[in-house]
């Protein structure tokens, strides 16, 4: 069995538990300088006296606490950039959500925004926008909010489905969404609830009975999505400048493609070895 360094997440086939914090390392972070090892400052307190080779440098344990901690700093940064980096070249949503925080600060640039948000009107003569429109957000709210909820269930649709399947889901999911609201709206759109929608729909098809929280009530996904759905066809034509529409397109694409993925025979054998309960 694998199990992760606690500071770069690394696996190894044979990993190293520190003796005295009792966390697992890899070969890189096993020695107690190279991680923060809480355990180790009591361990060194008691047994100073008559330590020798590499220790024997500090006139107190003191002084040689203050030097690794240091050292073991140094070490969990590095291994927190590498992970990071990891991160983002491994799933797709982190990599989305990236651009989508570069390109909220690249919006005061003057032109930047126009020239990537989609009008309906224009759809023709600017189809790049079906897909730019998607890393575009109109305030910090809107922003944050979108990448939360990305940050969890896509990154739990990855798993479940593989990179290039979620990559398929969101993509998707976003242009039918800027298509279904160009039928209806008039008004420029921007955004990445769409294929959120659609996310968040083709997560539910493979996990229906999954336990999330809307405003802090809990309640099983299926019954979340039905929800939400309910309250966008509602909502449908109120002056609330939310693309009410983008968001049902999304969420009727993720539901086609969840259940077109939950057929096939790859993901019929990996939700029967991983995913029961």
């Amino acid at each position: 069995m694998n199990d992760e360094c606690w500071i770069c997440g690394k696996k190894e086939a044979i990993p190293y538990k520190c003796r005295y914090c009792g966390k697992t390392f890899c070969i890189d972070h096993r020695l107690p300088e190279q991680h923060t090892c809480e355990g180790f400052d009591y361990h060194a307190r008691d047994s100073f006296a008559g330590t020798s080779g590499e220790y024997a440098k500090y006139s107190n344990a003191d002084d040689m606490l203050k030097d690794m901690l240091k050292t073991s700093a140094k070490y969990a940064a590095s291994g927190i950039a590498k992970k990071t980096k990891r991160s983002i070249a491994t799933s797709p949503s982190m990599a989305i959500i990236i651009i989508c925080i570069v390109s909220f600060f690249l919006e005061w640039i003057p032109g930047y925004f126009d020239f990537f948000q989609l009008y309906p009107s224009l759809i023709l003569a600017r189809p790049w926008t079906i897909v730019t429109h998607i890393f575009l957000h109109g305030s910090f709210g809107h922003l944050f909010f979108n990448m939360l909820v990305l940050f969890f269930f896509g990154r739990e649709l990855e798993r479940r489905v593989g990179n290039r399947a979620f990559l398929n889901v969101f993509f998707i999911s976003g242009i039918v969404a800027a298509l279904g609201y160009s039928l209806t709206g008039t008004f420029p759109m921007i955004g990445a609830s769409g294929a959120i929608f659609g996310v968040f729909a083709a997560l539910t098809v493979l996990a229906p009975d999954m336990l999330v929280y809307v405003y802090f009530i809990p309640m099983r996904i299926k019954y979340a999505l039905i929800l939400f759905a309910l309250i966008d066809f509602l909502m449908i034509g109120a002056p609330d400048m939310i693309a009410h529409t983008a968001h049902l397109s999304g969420a009727l694409v993720g539901l086609i493609m969840g259940i077109r993925i939950k057929k096939t025979e790859r993901f019929s054998r990996m939700y029967d070895r991983q995913f029961q309960w």
